[in-house]
């Protein structure tokens, strides 16, 4: 609504929360509220609602004007040449015109015009007006606000103005959501002023198109827990930076002994201190060590800058800063604090969720703080390549470095693990493996992080401590690889089809009721299984990794099914060892030595029994990159413990079983066909544990040749083949049916 005061009224009020604006007389009457202007009976471009088929512009320069603005949803506080006038429209009315600011009732009567404000009967806090070098009374909050005067903008703080004309420089205004925090930023073509609740500077402008009035105030003597600290930096260092320019700087900051500093300080210092490093990373040729050791020294300066923003508070408080290379956010919580939950502290490419209402619990004093920097050029010093995996992927970082605190807090215990959001800098391959890392002094590393969950634009990942954090991408390279899955996917499927007619084998064919085939059976069963789970993960694991929860169960039922099948080795070896053992005692070699439901519970039981204690010790040690264990902290030793123990076993069972067969074929003269059908049987067997054995050995050597490796794949992919060669080809009863069956086939086709 545009009403011109020279030739009309111009009226503004607030009643009980009732909003009008209207200009009237001379022709004119427009009437304007918290959503809709009208104007019954004007027709004049000096008096009238613009709205989009009916737009104006304003040519008359306008000097700086005297303004009222709203804060709390309350209040207002109305600005002049050199005072504030207050008024709480929940008490009282606010009537606004040009000349005049008015805030009345039965209680107050305070009236504000160009240069002078007077209340003539109000000593309310509700109501009042301070003059600049008086002291604003504690009951209310300044209000911070900017408005734009042509080109320029002009923001008001609680003793300062700051001017930035946009047709020269960039302006900025942030105010970050659930927080009450401003910042105003005046930028660029030689300008950098930064205003916020309580102060102005213009660290490099010397413009009257970019400046900040000051004078309006009385300046007050800092003091001496607030002096600000004196980083200089010489004009050698500014013009082109050295290492030991950097160092320098770094030891000055280290050397600030100020307990807390104004955020405009710390701002200054971090700046100087970050495009010093951007220089030496830009102008040298740095080993990866000694990038990593300036990266530890840039992470604790700025852990030790933005401690200096925490204040005692006893309800809570937050501080806020923004800058090209690094955001931060502070919150502060005290005794008498009355929030259930802190707000989520969030930067542009970041959030961070902690109870920090639960670490002030536990805390003596009952307070707490805590710090979240987001670092834009943090990665150029703590590379993902310092994230020490296989080496045949390329590792790229798919967040902004971020570290998270709990600054001058005794108690830094977590009462529960805290969930960061990335938001992904660069596009997100499907087929790459997404890690959450925290940096250890010289390496990446993710003990204690884990994905929640992920999609093509954030990440969220679940943290048990505090450090600094990452997500790095890891895919394949350019792959030599494709000759070598191939060869993976035919093996593993040819495994799958002897498996199946292994048991086919086994349930359909007659057998001697000497033979206990019951341990072999449920190899092929677990094996079967094992392997045509893992084939489906590896086909489809673009689109399982993502899902971290079905990850790690399928590589716990992996983990479940291979141990299980090398239980049931173990038991078709004990089997083995008492079937050679009843040799000597004829009574009893027929006799049922162990009932196939005991097996069954011994062979399934024991795995179970391995996997759930691995759960309970390491629950996040299910769901690497490939969907299996995790190698963090020795997990895979979960896996590889047990695998040994039975390989060794083996080994002594069998050289037992041949001590005991020369002993008996020493020592008996009869029944010497079933003696020597006893020891082809034992020579099959251990020619099965040979390979079942030996395939998993020869992962202990691979080591990047390719001959092991793919020796290991065929040994591996292929026990199926060999049960089914050793214990269906090689039988003679097993052959005869096969014959018969085939025989049998043969003639119906016959027929037709």
């Amino acid at each position: 609504m545009y009403c011109n005061t020279r030739m009309h009224i111009f009226n503004y009020r607030r009643n009980r929360n009732q909003y009008q604006y209207q200009c009237v007389n001379n022709n004119c009457n427009c009437i304007g509220n918290k959503d809709t202007c009208t104007c019954p009976s004007s027709t004049l471009s000096s008096c009238f609602c613009e709205t989009s088929s009916n737009i104006f512009a304003l040519t008359t320069s306008v000097s700086p004007v005297y303004d009222c603005v709203l804060y709390n949803d309350t209040s207002y506080i109305c600005t002049g040449a050199q005072y504030r006038m207050y008024c709480n429209t929940s008490v009282h009315d606010l009537y606004y015109s040009r000349n005049e600011h008015r805030c009345t009732s039965n209680l107050c009567d305070c009236r504000g015009n160009k240069d002078t404000c007077t209340c003539y009967s109000s000593t309310s806090s509700s109501c009042f007006c301070t003059n600049y070098g008086n002291t604003i009374p504690a009951e209310v909050s300044p209000v911070y606000d900017c408005v734009l005067y042509n080109d320029t903008y002009i923001c008001t703080g609680a003793q300062y103005r700051m001017y930035c004309n946009t047709r020269m420089h960039s302006f900025n205004y942030r105010r970050n959501r659930n927080q009450y925090q401003y910042q105003y930023q005046c930028v660029n073509n030689n300008c950098y002023c930064i205003g916020n609740k309580d102060t102005c500077t213009c660290p490099s402008s010397t413009f009257s198109s970019c400046f900040c009035e000051n004078n309006i105030s009385t300046p007050t003597t800092p003091s001496p827990t607030t002096v600000v600290p004196n980083i200089t930096l010489s004009d050698q260092c500014r013009s082109q930076a050295s290492e030991g320019c950097l160092q320098n700087l770094l030891d000055q900051i280290e050397n600030i002994t100020a307990q807390v500093l104004p955020v405009t300080t710390v701002m200054s210092i971090l700046t100087v201190a970050f495009n010093a490093s951007e220089k030496i990373v830009e102008s040298s040729l740095s080993s990866p060590t000694e990038l990593a050791s300036y990266g530890n020294r840039m992470l604790k300066t700025s852990e030790k800058l933005i401690s200096t923003l925490v204040k005692p508070t006893d309800t809570s408080d937050n501080v806020s800063f923004t800058l090209p290379t690094v955001e931060g956010q502070v919150f502060m919580v005290g005794p008498q604090v009355t929030l259930d939950k802190i707000p989520r502290l969030d930067t542009t490419n970041s959030t961070v969720d902690i109870d920090l209402i639960g670490i002030a619990k536990n805390n003596n004093e009952g307070s707490a703080a805590v710090a979240f920097m987001s670092y834009n050029t943090m990665e150029n010093l703590l590379k993902p390549d310092f994230f020490n995996t296989s080496n045949d992927t390329i590792k790229t970082m798919m967040s902004t470095v971020i570290s998270a605190t709990l600054p001058k807090t005794n108690n830094t215990k977590l009462t529960k693990p805290v969930n960061f959001t990335f938001k992904h800098i660069r596009e997100f391959d499907p087929s790459g493996s997404l890690s959450c890392v925290y940096w250890n002094i010289s390496e990446w590393i993710v003990d204690g992080c884990s994905v929640l969950k992920t999609n093509s634009s954030y990440t969220v990942c679940s943290c048990v401590h505090l450090s600094t954090f990452a997500l790095i991408m890891q895919t394949s390279l350019p792959t030599e690889n494709d000759s070598l899955d191939l060869l993976n996917l035919v093996c593993v499927i040819v495994g799958l089809v002897f498996f199946s007619l292994d048991l086919l084998t086994f349930a359909l064919c007659q057998w001697s009721p000497g033979v206990n085939n019951v341990a072999r059976i449920n190899i092929c069963i677990s094996l079967l299984l094992a392997h045509l789970l893992f084939l489906i993960t590896q086909q489809f694991l673009s689109l399982i990794r993502p899902q971290q929860v079905l990850c790690a169960v399928i590589s716990g039922l992996l983990h479940f099914l291979f141990l299980s099948g090398f239980v049931w080795m173990f038991i078709e070896a004990v089997l083995l060892f008492i079937c050679v053992k009843n040799l000597s005692q004829i009574s009893s070699k027929k006799r049922e030595v162990l009932s196939s439901g005991f097996l069954c519970v011994i062979g399934y039981l024991v795995a179970l029994v391995v996997v759930c204690v691995s759960v309970s010790l390491v629950p996040e040690g299910y769901g690497s990159e490939h969907c299996w264990i995790k190698h963090d902290e020795g997990f895979i030793w979960g896996f590889l413990g047990p695998v040994c123990v039975i390989l060794a076993l083996n080994i002594i069972i069998f050289i037992k079983i041949v001590i005991t067969l020369y002993s008996t074929l020493k020592n008996l003269n009869a029944e010497i066909s079933r003696m020597k059908q006893t020891k082809i049987m034992v020579f099959k067997t251990l020619a099965q544990c040979v390979v079942l054995g030996c395939s998993w050995i020869l992962g202990f050597f691979t080591n990047g040749s390719k001959v092991l490796e793919i020796l290991f794949l065929i040994l591996n992919s292929q026990q199926g083949t060999f049960i089914f060669l050793i214990y269906c080809v090689l039988n003679h009863e097993v052959r005869q049916q096969y014959r018969k069956f085939f025989r049998c086939l043969c003639c119906e086709h016959k027929k037709h």
